[in-house]
């Protein structure tokens, strides 16, 4: 008899958690009832018994002693630790320390810099329409004089990416901003709740008139976490295209009037003119205006034409023309990883 048919009683024991069990029902020795029975008897609760090696009450007691003596009451376990053994005394491990002094609620932070923050997630927003979502932010552009720069304001809304606002003022202060966003708000006539208006932490952004301007006309304001520049990508991307466009000057502006002038002419490129990559190669304003459904269409029926002439010319199917349905603003990982995917275009590069 082969020894392959017929394992050991031992290989079974540790093949079935329950060879026991099923030894006793196939010898008869139990029937159905009686393993329904052993299957749902109750379980009477068990105590738990203590660790050998946990401390005992008079060790416990000499640990926080030694913890709150004036010799070490200013040291963390860490440094408690090794001076006992230099003084030739064991008394417990440093997690042992750290253990008994947090259940005695005696661990605190006691250095002299800040505690660690826990670090919160962004908060996450998505719009599906334009004037749901906007992002705005102040950047600098250099001036003839040294040190001294001229500040541009540049306001966007997230889902079409069109700019809706801008202004370039010698200063930068919460009450400019608020000129340039009670404008934005008649020309695009928002109503109350309507949008949530999304900055970083920069005293224009939070200064008292700015935040009450916000109130006064209803719009949500949305910041980003502190040192995290990236938590406003939106409006720190519109700036890289700005200042790498071929067109943008090599030399300082010499008056506000001549970066106001340039200003003015890339914002009516960028709105206009420039067909923007996450946003199928759109313009902002076709965008804005809804008008990128008609356009992405029209280029569906093209590609399927010049399929159907020469089918022999593609391998599969023919580009995604869908348009852009939702944009987030710092999505959940779950949520960008699937746009991520979705959007995944290897043999293009993404603009602003």
């Amino acid at each position: 008899m082969s020894r392959f048919q017929h394992p050991p009683r031992r290989t079974q024991q540790a093949v079935f958690p329950h060879y026991a069990l099923l030894h006793a029902l196939r010898q008869g020795l139990w029937d159905l009832s009686c393993w329904r029975c052993f299957r749902h008897r109750p379980r009477h609760p068990v105590a738990l018994k203590a660790p050998r090696n946990r401390l005992d009450e008079l060790e416990r007691r000499r640990l926080l002693a030694i913890a709150n003596s004036p010799e070490f009451g200013h040291l963390s376990p860490s440094q408690i630790v090794p001076r006992l053994v230099d003084q030739g005394e064991y008394v417990a491990s440093e997690s042992t320390f750290y253990r008994v002094l947090k259940a005695e609620n005696q661990l605190k932070h006691r250095g002299a810099e800040k505690p660690a923050k826990p670090r919160y997630k962004p908060r996450a927003l998505a719009a599906t329409a334009p004037g749901q979502l906007f992002s705005w932010d102040i950047t600098y552009l250099p001036t003839s004089v040294m040190g001294i720069y001229f500040y541009l304001y540049l306001f966007m809304d997230i889902y079409s990416r069109k700019i809706v606002g801008w202004q370039v003022y010698e200063t930068e202060s919460s009450e400019l901003a608020s000129e340039v966003m009670r404008d934005i708000c008649e020309r695009e006539n928002i109503a109350p709740k309507q949008v949530v208006l999304h900055s970083d932490n920069g005293s224009p952004m939070k200064g008292a008139t700015m935040l009450a301007t916000l109130q006064k006309l209803g719009v949500i304001p949305s910041f980003s976490r502190p040192a995290c520049s990236n938590d406003n990508p939106f409006s720190e991307s519109l700036f890289k295209t700005l200042k790498y466009r071929p067109a943008y000057p090599c030399r300082p502006f010499d008056s506000i009037m001549a970066a106001r002038q340039w200003v003015g002419t890339f914002v009516h490129w960028y709105n206009e003119e420039h067909r923007h990559s996450a946003i199928n190669f759109v313009t902002p304003a076709q965008r804005h205006a809804g008008l990128d459904g008609v356009l992405l269409r029209r280029r569906v029926e093209v590609y399927e034409a010049a399929k159907a002439r020469h089918p022999e010319r593609w391998s599969g199917a023919t580009r995604n023309w869908e348009p852009v349905t939702i944009v987030h603003l710092n999505p959940e990982k779950s949520i960008k990883e699937a746009v991520n995917k979705k959007e995944k275009k290897p043999e293009l590069k993404k603009a602003a």
